[in-house]
């Protein structure tokens, strides 16, 4: 049986900037707020696995000065709908969410997608980075893999989708991720 990708699933991931940092479990809080000091971005979103994840780490970047917001399948709809328009009109610039983020939420301000845990499968990863460089703009999504289970997941998202997703280099120009931004 073959598996046929659609081909805007490929475009999106061919034109997004995409790379893993390994990591362990512990080293995670500190990674991300070292990278959402030195990367630019207009504003970012961060997945994770939980709601229980979901909140900490809001509270995190909120005690640390971080503009952020948080969506999690536990809040009321329209709890979620007035968060998720405030996030849209750049109230805040980071947004701590859940998969059910992942799926048909268009911002066009969203420039960098964080795998802070990883996604269950291929299908999820595409619909979580999928939210960075929309519109046909410019895009940088970083996963974070901290065990053999995450490893395994990010080399099944390279195979299906026909992509190479290296390690975070040292360094990232930043016309590369940001629409109209020269080095």
């Amino acid at each position: 049986m073959e598996v046929y990708v659609d081909d805007e699933a490929k475009l999106t991931l061919h034109g997004l900037q995409q790379h893993y940092v390994k990591l362990k479990e512990t080293e995670k809080n500190r990674k991300l707020l070292e990278l959402l000091d030195l990367l630019e971005f207009n504003q970012v979103v961060i997945f994770v696995k939980s709601v229980q994840r979901c909140g900490a780490l809001h509270q995190l970047l909120s005690e640390q000065n971080f503009p952020s917001i948080a969506i999690h399948r536990q809040m009321p709809q329209e709890e979620r709908l007035a968060r998720y328009q405030a996030f849209k009109d750049f109230q805040k610039r980071i947004l701590v969410a859940t998969d059910l983020f992942g799926r048909g939420m268009d911002i066009e301000r969203v420039n960098i997608v964080f795998n802070y845990d990883m996604p269950e499968d291929s299908d999820s990863y595409l619909h979580r980075v999928a939210r960075a460089g929309r519109f046909g703009t410019k895009g940088l999504a970083i996963t974070f893999v901290s065990d053999e289970t995450d490893a395994k997941t990010l080399n099944s998202v390279q195979d299906r989708f026909d992509i190479s997703i290296t390690e975070l280099p040292d360094t990232i120009d930043v016309s590369t991720y940001i629409e109209g931004r020269t080095n």
